[in-house]
């Protein structure tokens, strides 16, 4: 069973898995930092500085001036601010992910272009002598038959 564990752990996608993991959390957070620290604070000047933050709607009818007092009091929040702010990093970071996966695919075409040979063009026949005839000819070098 340990030689079957020790074979799954370091078969090659497993730790081609871990390392996207990892990357993927150190990114999050950079986005995240994108979001909270430039984007927002953008779109709160933009929007009559509304702080997304501290949007919530307390359930139990009472009314809090922060979000933070509403926590303090134990009140039950609808905390929706933090959910436009959550899909605000999502798109961010779907766009980041899209561009970068763009980029990706553009270099692995222009690498595979450059690899692949240039595919020979299958020579023109004479259709009656079956000779090979340049693709521009009007009539047939060996036999002489006008050709369409």
């Amino acid at each position: 069973m340990l030689k079957k564990f020790k074979d799954f752990v370091f078969r090659g996608n497993v730790v081609d898995m871990a390392v996207g993991v990892m990357v993927g959390g150190a990114f999050s957070k950079i986005v995240t930092s994108l979001v909270n620290d430039l984007f927002m604070p953008l779109i709160t000047l933009l929007t009559g500085k509304i702080d997304f933050s501290n949007l919530f709607i307390a359930l139990d009818g009472s009314k809090f001036a922060t979000l933070a007092e509403a926590n303090e009091a134990g009140a039950s929040v609808l905390a929706y601010g933090s959910f436009i702010q959550t899909v605000v990093d999502f798109l961010i970071m779907a766009i980041c992910v899209f561009a970068f996966i763009s980029i990706m695919q553009k270099i692995r075409e222009k690498m595979t272009k450059k690899t692949e040979e240039p595919v020979a063009k299958e020579p023109r026949l004479c259709p009656y002598c079956k000779s090979e005839i340049h693709d521009d000819a009007t009539r047939c070098p060996h036999c002489t038959s006008q050709l369409d």
